[in-house]
């Protein structure tokens, strides 16, 4: 998967308002393009990879364990492993998500 072109992948229903689109990745990393419309949730989880989160567009609330905070357009994200992590689209938006290893689960 040396180039991803991005009007050439399936975006995944991942709830009410919430769609996502695997791109580029190996066994090593995994980016993933996750729109959401206003209201929408990401409801609060953990997993096993560390993650970052590039905030392309819109505003979130975000949730990191036990810290809250407002991001937008051009903000980035930690989230270490096994760390609870959630989020609500507070506009319409777009995130970016670098997973390490890969998300089979997303396959």
């Amino acid at each position: 998967m040396m180039f991803v072109l991005n009007q050439e992948i399936l975006s995944v229903n991942c709830g009410p308002g919430v769609h996502r689109k695997v791109l580029a990745h190996n066994e090593d990393m995994m980016m993933c393009e996750i729109r959401f419309e206003k209201g929408a949730v990401g409801a609060l989880h953990a997993h096993p990879h560390l993650q970052t989160t590039y905030v392309v567009s819109g505003s979130f609330e975000f949730t990191i364990g036990d810290e809250k905070k407002v991001v937008k357009a051009g903000d980035s994200l930690l989230m270490p492993p096994d760390v609870l992590h959630g989020t609500v689209a507070l506009l319409d938006g777009v995130l970016v998500d670098v997973f390490s290893p890969m998300r089979k689960d997303f396959l």
